[in-house]
């Protein structure tokens, strides 16, 4: 009795467990809760591990197959790495070999020592519809077996190949992790994050992975170690760093052990007797790197270095662990580096004398000894990511970086742009020397480029100038008037050359047309100018840019004019001028601090007018707490000055200078302080900020023009010391 009781007890708990523990798919789409639950223990956590056994990633894999088959992403396994696969009860699992993989769609299949495990079921992913419900499980920033919800989003075309966007929170971490239906079918593999938006990322779909499963490219573990390592034959690594081959070269990523990132690859191959040469091309990542060249290396921290660095060419001597025993021997910045590009730099070492070359031109001649004998191979520094190829050691290297014949040159860039291309003749001799030929007509490409961007950037500054003494040809009979609205206009097309400004002009005609009609031969001044505020903002909505304020649009009188919406400074020009146009006299810009403002006068009375706020008439009081609430100032409404026509389109252009600063290149900023210079030519202030603007684009001669202005006017406010200084600094 008490066996049978026993037996009944365990059937009823084999009965529960089944009820709970469904086979998936399911007939039934699942709550998250109970789907969560299901595929827990078919997610495996990854872990990628250094050359010292350091933690590197951790990304997610799922089971595919009971016999031991985990899918995941290759970027999470990495190449020439260990990797360490753990179960959700907490087993560690051994990689015995890389069972398919795929670079293109950055896939991966791994086997392990275990059978019997839970596989997900691989879905078909062309059926899963835009809206489509999923969930993901993964590892975000090691946050094991994380449980996500979302929605499918989108399909996306991402170098070349389909993605599923899904509408999740994706994490470093999550990557190779499986993105089900609530069916519990894989239909997509998680890669990548957004850089969007944190709550997007891709999937490779499933689809995708099933021809890996069906046409396997199995690789043992051992040998899947081996790829992308040097050859220890050849060579040998200092200070860490992750070395490794590719493309027939060497590629380089990682911060080296030793200070400054250092890290060194030296090469193992005898070195010749003096004189010797060596040579590599290399190539950076970002410029703002550095890695080059090393010689007379004593296997830790003593050696020479050739290299590019920052954008500049530098020699250093390097006698010991840190930037304390490390010498520049010489620096400079050189045309014949090429940024983001291959460069060759060679070194030729007489002994008491050594030599530096960067495409065939010498940058450094040394006479510096102190470190004689040693190996010679590669550098890096800092977090650089540097491709090196065409490493040479020899008595006399072939440099294919050094100019080409001349006649040949000639020949190639002629015949490259003819009907009947190259002649045969040219193509035989460009065969003697093949790389340097192709280098040549690449060089010659990026010449043509280089000066294609030189007029364009040259078009574009002299347009410039020309709007600039437009702008001062205006103020020319400054007593006779100025047109203001032709100024605001000249202000735009300095941004925009493609402006016609007579059409904007006829359309301000048209404007003043129909607003004379309105008028009747009894109205006096202040109904007319009522008449023409009603026009522009009631009937023509006419109105202050409060959502998108700092907008240049708002600067630019032509876009005013077409979507009806400025500044308080652009409307007031648009209600001055208009009014000038329908012949209402007396309407003169205020410069009220923070605030542009119009009145009209009459006699002793004083009418304030805010353009921004929809023509609003102000009353006194209004007027000054206006002031107050924009400027924090309080001014009595009868001192706000009247600003000139000259005041007012130096605002404009400072209004611009303003907005622009936080986003263009000094150059580029030049557009406007060249016109308020122009204008206002005894401004120490805008001599300066000139000045500085030049210097920061180089333009060192024109700088110095302006300094010796302000070093002989002695104006008040400007830190003369300081301007005689820089000064001296750029001679």
């Amino acid at each position: 009795m008490h066996k049978f009781t026993v037996f009944i007890v365990l059937s009823f708990l084999v009965s529960f467990s089944s009820s709970i523990s469904q086979v998936l798919p399911t007939e039934k789409p699942l709550e998250a809760k109970s789907l969560a639950k299901q595929i827990r223990d078919s997610i495996v956590v990854l872990t990628q591990f250094g050359r010292d056994e350091n933690e590197e990633g951790v990304g997610t894999g799922f089971v595919v197959s009971s016999d031991g088959l985990i899918a995941t992403s290759l970027h999470v396994i990495g190449e020439g790495r260990p990797i360490r696969v753990r179960l959700a009860n907490g087993d560690d699992l051994e990689v015995t070999s890389v069972y398919a993989w795929d670079r293109t769609l950055d896939l991966a299949i791994l086997r392990v020592n275990k059978t019997g495990l839970t596989p997900l079921p691989i879905g078909d992913s062309s059926k899963l519809s835009q809206g489509s419900a999923v969930v993901a499980m993964g590892t975000p920033h090691g946050l094991d077996f994380s449980f996500v919800q979302g929605v499918v989003s989108a399909r996306r075309i991402i170098e070349n190949v389909e993605m599923l966007q899904v509408a999740l929170p994706i994490e470093p971490g999550n990557s190779g992790g499986p993105m089900l239906d609530l069916y519990g079918r894989v239909h997509g593999v998680i890669t990548l994050k957004s850089l969007v938006t944190n709550n997007l990322g891709f999937a490779i779909p499933s689809n995708l992975l099933k021809p890996l499963l069906e046409k396997p490219n199995p690789v043992p573990i051992k040998r899947w170690m081996t790829i992308g390592q040097l050859n220890p034959m050849e060579w040998t690594t200092v200070f860490g760093g992750h070395w490794k081959k590719k493309g027939g070269g060497i590629r380089v990523s990682n911060v080296g052990d030793s200070f400054g990132g250092r890290a060194l690859c030296l090469s193992t191959q005898k070195l010749p007797d003096i004189p010797y040469e060596l040579a590599v091309e290399v190539k950076l990542q970002d410029e703002s790197g550095a890695a080059g060249l090393v010689w007379a290396a004593d296997g830790g921290n003593k050696h020479y270095g050739f290299y590019p660095s920052g954008g500049q060419m530098r020699l250093t001597r390097f006698d010991g662990a840190n930037v304390f025993s490390w010498t520049i021997l010489d620096q400079r910045i050189t045309r014949h580096y090429l940024p983001k590009d291959w460069n060759t730099l060679r070194v030729r070492n007489e002994g008491d004398r050594f030599y530096c070359f960067v495409n065939g031109h010498l940058i450094f001649e040394s006479s510096d000894n102190i470190l004689s004998a040693g190996r010679v191979g590669l550098a890096k520094f800092r977090n650089t990511i540097a491709s090196f190829r065409n490493f040479q050691l020899d008595k006399k290297v072939l440099d294919n970086s050094e100019p080409i014949d001349t006649t040949l040159g000639q020949a190639l860039v002629l015949e490259s742009t003819r009907s009947g291309g190259f002649k045969e003749t040219t193509i035989a001799s460009a065969g003697a020397s093949p790389m340097k030929a192709l280098r040549h007509l690449d060089s010659e490409a990026k010449r043509l480029e280089q000066q294609a961007t030189m007029l364009r950037q040259s078009s574009k500054e002299l347009h410039r100038l020309l709007m600039r003494d437009q702008l001062v040809k205006l103020f020319e009979n400054e007593n006779n008037g100025v047109d203001l609205f032709r100024a605001s206009m000249l202000i735009a097309k300095i941004d925009d050359p493609s402006i016609d400004i007579n059409y904007y002009e006829k359309q301000l005609k048209l404007m003043a047309d129909e607003v004379s009609e309105k008028f009747d031969p009894v109205d006096d001044s202040d109904t007319k100018l009522n008449k023409m505020l009603s026009y522009m903002f009631q009937e023509n909505g006419f109105h202050g840019s409060r959502q998108d304020y700092y907008n240049q649009a708002n600067s630019y009188m032509n876009r005013v004019l077409d979507d009806r919406e400025g500044l308080p400074i652009t409307l007031s020009i648009l209600v001055m001028e208009l009014a000038r146009q329908c012949g209402i006299s007396n309407i003169v810009g205020v410069g009220a601090p923070g605030h542009f403002l119009v009145k009209q006068k009459q006699g002793t009375r004083e009418q304030y007018i805010d353009p921004f706020d929809g023509g609003k008439l102000l009353t006194i009081e209004e007027t000054e707490k206006l002031v107050k609430e924009n400027s924090g100032r309080s001014i009595p409404a009868d001192e706000l000055p009247v600003s000139t026509k000259r005041e007012i389109v130096l605002r404009m252009l400072r209004n611009l200078m303003g907005v622009a600063q936080n986003k263009d290149a000094p150059a580029d900023l030049l557009r406007y302080v060249e016109p308020m210079v122009a204008l206002q030519p005894d401004s120490a202030f805008d001599r300066w900020t000139r000045a500085v603007l030049l210097i920061q684009s180089r333009k060192i001669d024109s700088a110095k023009k302006d300094l010796e202005w302000i070093l002989q006017n002695k104006p008040v406010g400007i830190d003369l010391k300081r301007v005689l200084e820089i000064y001296h600094s750029l001679q």
